[in-house]
């Protein structure tokens, strides 16, 4: 059985120790909305680290979003909305990890 690949952009972020519960909350919030904005994401997964390795190096949210092409993702990349989530991002993050990878 043969599969078309997909586009998945992985986003991780630390927070700051000292970040509200509130601020943390409207960027989730923010963030699972986004689908709904940018019809070019095909899915959009998130959660907060489960993992019992401590290897997650502050890292405590990944999103996982699904684009069918590299053309959908650069349009999510400079849609408002996302531009408007990123905007949240400063007060509260500590630092970010994303990686974009073709399923096989």
């Amino acid at each position: 059985m043969e599969t078309t690949p997909v586009l998945r952009h992985v986003v991780l972020f630390a927070f700051h120790s000292n970040a509200a519960r509130a601020e943390v909350a409207a960027i989730e919030e923010a963030f699972a909305d986004l689908p709904a904005q940018i019809p070019v994401i095909s899915a959009l997964e998130w959660g907060t680290n489960v993992s019992p390795e401590g290897l997650a190096q502050g890292f405590t949210h990944c999103f996982t979003l699904t684009f069918g092409s590299a053309a959908d993702r650069d349009t999510y990349l400079v849609h408002p909305a996302h531009r408007e989530l990123g905007a949240l991002l400063p007060p509260v993050l500590e630092k970010v990890l994303v990686i974009d990878y073709w399923t096989g």
